[in-house]
């Protein structure tokens, strides 16, 4: 009896390591960034983070949703292979990922793993967790999007909404997703009429210009460009004299201070 009893415990202690083990975190952000710098033209390029809205956490609790964005402006960077200006990936609880590419991609995705419709709610947060992650397909770094979750229409078998562009352009997208008798994410129609804005070129080097017609110019382009300009502006600032310097800085401020 003494021998099962020591043999029982030896077995436990055995186990709860490998259990525990199944509980780790997986760092999907991290998972994503190392397959990013293990591709050609891929090491240190891009931003890679982690999109938390509710929304997406709820419909797609089984999985991480990670964005890869590369700046285009004002010079495009070389890409990885396959990858475009705005990227979606799935990380399961495993480790295993997915390069989500496409709307259709997406599409496919959400029918695999979005929970079923049982009721309005369902749809409507089906349609939330679609509207926050579709956009990045319009993506240029420069676009913010704001999903206008109290005009959402629905019912079991549909639903229907839009996002508009909030900051780095105008317009809006459309989506219309349909579910089958089981719940199921059935079909999806979107309907995308965004149009940009100014993007970085060389503003921020007219700040001084002589023309002062240049210099209001370029000072009103990034000022409506707002806080996406950053990465632009601090690239430019390392690099410039330091009159100009203090030029960016005071146009930075501002833009802090409008709060967008």
């Amino acid at each position: 009896m003494r021998s099962s009893l020591v043999s029982a415990s030896v077995f436990l202690l055995l186990l709860t390591p490998a259990l525990g083990a199944t509980d780790k975190k997986i760092d999907a952000v991290d998972l994503v960034r190392k397959h990013i710098d293990s591709l050609p033209n891929g090491k240190g390029a891009g931003e890679v983070t982690l999109q938390s809205a509710a929304a997406v956490r709820k419909v797609l609790s089984d999985h991480q949703m990670v964005i890869v964005r590369f700046r285009v402006f004002p010079v495009a960077r070389i890409m990885p292979e396959g990858l475009r200006a705005s990227n979606i990936f799935a990380v399961d609880k495993n480790g295993k990922f997915e390069h989500l590419k496409d709307v259709k991609t997406m599409e496919k995705f959400f029918r695999a793993h979005a929970f079923s419709v049982k009721e309005d709610a369902d749809a409507k947060s089906i349609l939330a967790a679609w509207l926050t992650l579709t956009p990045e397909f319009h993506q240029d770094g420069m676009f913010k999007f704001d999903v206008l979750e109290k005009e959402f229409s629905a019912t079991a078998n549909s639903a229907s909404g839009r996002a508009i562009v909030m900051q780095g352009g105008n317009g809006e997208l459309k989506a219309h997703l349909q579910y089958d008798k089981d719940g199921r994410l059935a079909k999806v129609e979107e309907k995308a009429a965004i149009r940009p804005g100014p993007r970085p070129i060389c503003q921020a080097t007219k700040l001084l210009d002589a023309d002062p017609i240049v210099r209001r110019m370029a000072e009103q382009d990034l000022l409506i460009m707002g806080v996406s300009a950053r990465g632009y502006l601090m690239e430019q600032r390392e690099r410039a004299t330091p009159v100009l310097r203090d030029a960016i800085d005071r146009l930075w401020r501002q833009i802090e201070k409008n709060g967008w």
